[in-house]
């Protein structure tokens, strides 16, 4: 028994478990060191977490200008098999769907069946023919009104 003993105190279960016995080989952290980190962390958070939202905008407005070129390349297609661009009403669904008429039509010209939305979930806007040329292709970005700066410029097919 006293060997048990020895080894439960060696251990610490035993001290521990002794009324007024100090605590032998305690680990853990205190409440001040949790504090510490914390606040460490939340620091980070406020230095970190602004500039990863100032990227994704910038990458949404990547994304748009991407996306209309692959459209504006769209189109192009579709004026070399029939001659022209599809209409303002046509719209860019022409490059899906066969307008009316269009005998000479070797569409869908886009991979997915379905109308690509911008990276704010808007339309694109498109309009043949254009004001700065052929045909206009561009969306409002993230306020979807004309103008503004940063997430909010309009990005357009004739820049």
């Amino acid at each position: 028994m006293k060997q048990i003993k020895k080894r439960i105190a060696r251990d610490g279960v035993y001290a521990a478990s002794q009324p007024g016995a100090g605590a032998v080989n305690e680990t853990g952290f205190t409440l001040l060191e949790l504090l510490v980190v914390l606040g460490i962390i939340a620091m980070l958070a406020g230095i970190v977490g602004p500039q990863v939202m100032k990227h994704m905008g910038e990458s949404k407005t990547k994304a748009a200008k991407v996306q209309i070129e692959d459209l504006a390349a769209a189109l192009d297609m579709y004026k070399l098999d029939l001659g022209k661009y599809p209409t303002s009403e046509e719209g860019l669904k022409a490059l899906i769907e066969s307008p009316e008429g269009a005998n000479r039509w070797n569409g869908p010209y886009l991979r997915k069946a379905k109308m690509p939305l911008d990276p704010w979930l808007q339309e694109y806007h498109y309009a043949s023919p254009g004001e700065h040329g052929k045909f206009d292709l561009y969306t409002y970005g993230a306020d979807e009104k004309e103008g503004g700066e940063g997430e909010d410029q309009d990005i357009v097919s004739w820049q």
